[in-house]
């Protein structure tokens, strides 16, 4: 996939490809010129308004042997589906759930592809009204056959927990590897080729767009660097075949035929672009003195509400690191939040919870809940000599965390079978260690 990628220089940039084959098929000087280069379409995608402010207005241009307007009627997709978006009739709950790992359906029993094998666990908001999250996981053994998927009603942000995933979509390749991301925004059309059984997860916003988050304090520097941002290179393929493009509309799935396939663009210009990153080269910022720093100085992307100093959703992550304080418990603490926490692991063992989550599991902490480590880890950590570690060794945890107030679907909590009854269990032996008449050691760092 070397030369099928391009890394960023920056979000809101303008950034601009031709497939190598047709060199010169962007036009000079103009989006739309009377006649385009090659004989191709001219097409905008827009992922703002209009009048969107320079600063996040954001389209691309895309040249195609034809526009994507070819095609048959949309009509409603036959059978069940395992998108769930209907959070007002599902039953609230404000305890710790815990999800132990989806299974991937074994490939002797059905053939299962990215689209058939998406599953909603939990979520909040309105699709229709551009408000809200949704979480996914996919679990599919099958790559998606001349058929492709675009999303309507917001942005998926992937996160492959088994198995790489080759995405193809209008702008190019992207492989997807575990412990990297792939944000495909609004409207985009893509194509997910599998190579074995796969798992994963997805956050979905409605309300607008992936980016950077501020830096404030900590500087020019830290968190995610936008040069470590990949976005695909131009790529075509002119087949004339029976094509089945999915929809998914308002929450629910539609399906038109063409006689074409949709990854026809020669070429494109703009800054609405997927694009993918690798989880390893982001940069943590720690403490090197005492107290543990608040979860947001882990945030690789954010997606802000209406609501300053509040996100539609955060995408954070918990990688090695080294661990370096003084006189300080320094697993997560004991909490609770104003946000929903979905928590999710690609691999390796979670600190605050070693012996009981595990790689491709998942937990929802609701609005005011409390949580926090597990009875060993808390014991652990408090007696434990408090010197330079490097912590997570092999180990990618995530959180989704959103102002939305989550409720889980009757999939998740009822068909899939995989809620743990007895997640709150692991809080169960923490103990009472107060002693009135103990003399207080010194907490002056």
């Amino acid at each position: 996939m070397k030369d099928e990628l391009k890394y960023l220089t920056g979000f809101g940039c303008e950034f601009s490809s031709e497939d190598q084959r047709c060199p010169g098929a962007l036009p000079v000087g103009q989006n739309s010129p009377q006649k385009c280069p090659y004989g191709l379409y001219a097409e905008q995608l827009s992922g703002s308004a209009f009048t969107a402010p320079r600063s996040s207005n954001e389209r691309s241009w895309l040249y195609r042997i034809r526009p994507s307007v070819v095609h048959e009627r949309f009509v409603p997709v036959e059978g069940a589906s395992g998108l769930d978006y209907d959070w007002n009739y599902a039953r609230s709950t404000p305890n710790q759930l815990k999800w132990k790992v989806f299974d991937v359906p074994s490939r002797r029993a059905k053939e299962v592809d990215f689209v058939d094998g998406l599953r909603t666990i939990c979520g909040a908001g309105d699709c229709r009204m551009r408000q809200g999250v949704a979480i996914h996981v996919y679990l599919c053994n099958a790559s998606m056959v001349d058929r492709a998927l675009y999303n309507a009603d917001g942005d998926f942000l992937i996160v492959p927990q088994l198995g790489s995933l080759l995405i193809t979509t209008e702008f190019g390749k992207i492989r997807c590897d575990p412990n990297e991301i792939c944000v495909i925004q609004q409207g985009i059309r893509f194509h997910v080729t599998v190579f074995g059984p796969s798992r994963g997860y997805i956050l979905e916003v409605f309300d607008g767009h992936f980016r950077l988050p501020e830096l404030g304090p900590i500087g020019a520097n830290g968190l995610a660097n936008p040069r470590d941002f990949q976005t695909p290179v131009a790529w075509y393929e002119d087949r004339e075949t029976g094509y089945k493009i999915v929809s998914k509309f308002q929450g629910k799935l539609f399906v038109a035929e063409q006689r074409h396939s949709p990854f026809d663009v020669v070429a494109w210009h703009g800054n609405y672009v997927p694009y993918k990153y690798n989880l390893d080269r982001f940069m943590v910022v720690n403490s090197v003195s005492f107290d543990h720093c608040d979860p947001s100085i882990f945030t690789v992307l954010t997606c802000p509400s209406l609501k300053p100093g509040t996100a539609a959703a955060d995408f954070v992550i918990f990688p090695p690191r080294w661990s370096v304080q003084q006189h300080t418990f320094r697993p997560p603490y004991y909490h609770r939040n104003c946000m929903s926490e979905f928590m999710g692991l690609v691999k390796g063992r979670y600190e605050a919870k070693e012996e009981s989550f595990h790689p491709g599991e998942a937990s929802l902490h609701s609005i005011m809940t409390p949580h926090g480590p597990d009875a060993l880890c808390f014991e652990t950590a408090s007696n434990c000599k408090l010197e330079p570690e490097h912590i997570a060794e092999g180990t990618m945890a995530f959180m989704f965390e959103t102002c939305y107030s989550l409720v889980a679907t009757e999939w998740a909590t009822t068909v899939s079978n995989k809620l743990d009854h007895d997640y709150n269990k692991c809080w169960e032996p923490l103990e009472k260690h107060f002693d009135p008449n103990a003399k207080p050691a010194t907490s002056d760092p």
